[in-house]
């Protein structure tokens, strides 16, 4: 009875085509299962040293192993604490551990993203501080977290996880390679590649443009059915050789999205700045698909541009 329900609305519209804006599949009212992911998130110290404070500082970088989108950052304060040989703990102040929002793709690794606000944005690179702390043999660090995965439904968004994360310090590595760690097949896509999106409507990445520190992408859309729809991507970030996710974190939905009327097409651009010096990206676009305000992700290889 609740989907016959939800169908009256829509054949009212089909009846007054012209009087309703966006048509979109009702959606399952069904309580969604929670995702299982087949991993959890990794870490390694990228670098060990002591600031002129004379505070243990450790760069980090991140690794996505949970084999699904994942969005991921460090818990509360007292999350982060230093164990030693001697079996001593100690708790570190300063963390800054996370994706800043964004979903990264499974096998994908970083090191930083864009952090600040989204008027004065500002590159956050991952590290942890230990106040009086010394770099040690023996010694290596825990770090409580959260982590979501899979698709993010704005209207049922999914309980976040906990996990902790282990970083030896003995073993530092300087030299990892950005951002595709494991190569997780079906996770990277081809610029061409069309996207199926809500409505049966198809968008396209159909050009990369960069200019000094600026990347602008313009997008497609294709409609085959008798309804207008929009089909919203917010402004999606890249990430590249360097590890860093460049583009301020907003809710896919936050963006304004041309409608894309009945049986025609839509053309748009969204910016994101970029250092002219970094290479080898990959843009990570949330698409509106299945459903209204349910966004799948996708990880689009420009590495060429």
């Amino acid at each position: 009875m609740k989907l016959r329900a939800a169908l009256l609305p829509l054949l009212a519209c089909a009846v007054l085509v012209g009087a309703c804006d966006y048509i979109v599949t009702p959606a399952d009212d069904s309580t969604p299962s929670p995702a299982t992911p087949a991993g959890v998130w990794a870490a390694v110290a990228t670098a060990v040293s002591q600031t002129s404070a004379g505070d243990l500082h450790v760069d980090l970088a991140i690794e996505n192993g949970t084999g699904d989108w994942s969005a991921m950052q460090a818990a509360a304060t007292g999350a982060v604490n230093l164990h030693t040989a001697d079996g001593h703990t100690a708790a570190c102040g300063t963390a800054f551990v996370g994706t800043g929002g964004t979903s990264l793709a499974a096998g994908f690794r970083a090191r930083g993203y864009t952090g600040g606000t989204l008027d004065k944005p500002v590159t956050q690179l991952l590290y942890v501080e230990c106040q009086g702390a010394a770099p040690a043999a023996g010694s290596s660090l825990s770090i409580d977290y959260t982590y979501t995965t899979g698709e993010f439904n704005y209207y049922s968004p999914q309980k976040a996880s906990s996990a902790t994360l282990q970083v030896d310090l003995d073993k530092v590595t300087a030299d990892l390679k950005y951002p595709v760690a494991e190569d997780v097949p079906g996770m990277i896509q081809k610029a061409a590649d069309p996207i199926v999106a809500i409505n049966k409507c198809v968008l396209t990445l159909t050009g990369v443009t960069r200019s000094g520190d600026g990347l602008e992408l313009a997008w497609h859309t294709t409609n085959p059915t008798a309804y207008p729809t929009y089909v919203h991507i917010g402004t999606p970030p890249v990430i590249g050789s360097d590890g860093v996710i460049y583009g301020f974190y907003q809710s896919p939905h936050l963006a304004d999205t041309p409608i894309t009327p009945a049986s025609l097409t839509a053309d748009w651009t969204t910016t994101v700045a970029v250092p002219a010096a970094v290479t080898g990206l990959y843009i990570m676009v949330q698409v509106e698909s299945k459903q209204q305000k349910l966004f799948v992700s996708h990880a689009i290889d420009i590495t060429d541009k």
